[in-house]
């Protein structure tokens, strides 16, 4: 059986919970169009995240690596095309680590279009009734170096997996403490991925 790869993040920034892992847990060992699912948690740290994900993917060897990451303030599910070479941190990550105008990768080109159809994405989500967008920023937290480093290294091995991020809004919980900021309950979280993973492997 060919396996998918989802990753979510741990919580940060004082938060309790971080809806990217709540939902990516919820498809540990799903099959989705042939493939089961397999997933991950990542620290969010700048210097462990790349490499906790590369190990995940050493180990199942996925077709597909889909990873999922917190953007409280968003509204919708947010498909991003773009990754660029650079850490410039608003907040400190989880070790302390607060990186201003420091690349990703040393010497590596300035950003990547993840290898993901995410129009077609989009559509078929749209089409399913949840709000979604494609976003042309992922920030420049860890969020960013992952899908940077993730990409840098499917660039180097010419590989052909199809790999991607996508930012969800924070749960109904955590907005219960934040009057006003748009939240997505999780169990639409969960459909969105399994119809992200069907589409992209289709």
């Amino acid at each position: 059986m060919k396996t998918v790869l989802l990753t979510g993040f741990d919580p940060f920034d004082g938060e309790r919970v971080n809806p990217s892992w709540e939902a990516v847990k919820r498809l540990r060992g799903a099959r989705i169009a042939g493939h089961t699912v397999a997933v991950a948690r990542l620290p969010t740290e700048f210097a462990r995240a790349p490499r906790a994900l590369f190990r995940a993917m050493a180990r199942h060897q996925p077709t597909l690596v889909l990873c999922v990451g917190q953007a409280g303030g968003r509204a919708a599910i947010s498909l991003e095309r773009v990754a660029v070479n650079l850490c410039d941190a608003r907040i400190r990550d989880n070790a302390g680590a607060q990186p201003v105008d420091v690349p990703v990768v040393e010497d590596a080109p300035a950003a990547y279009f993840a290898p993901l159809p995410v129009k077609a994405l989009a559509a078929a989500l749209r089409d399913a009734g949840v709000p979604t967008e494609v976003s042309y920023t992922a920030g420049t937290f860890v969020c960013n170096a992952v899908l940077f480093a993730l990409c840098h290294r499917l660039t180097e091995q010419g590989a052909s997996t199809r790999a991607g991020f996508i930012h969800i809004p924070y749960s109904p919980q955590q907005a219960a403490a934040k009057p006003g900021a748009p939240s997505l309950a999780l169990e639409t979280v969960e459909r969105a991925l399994r119809i992200c993973v069907r589409e992209a492997l289709r």
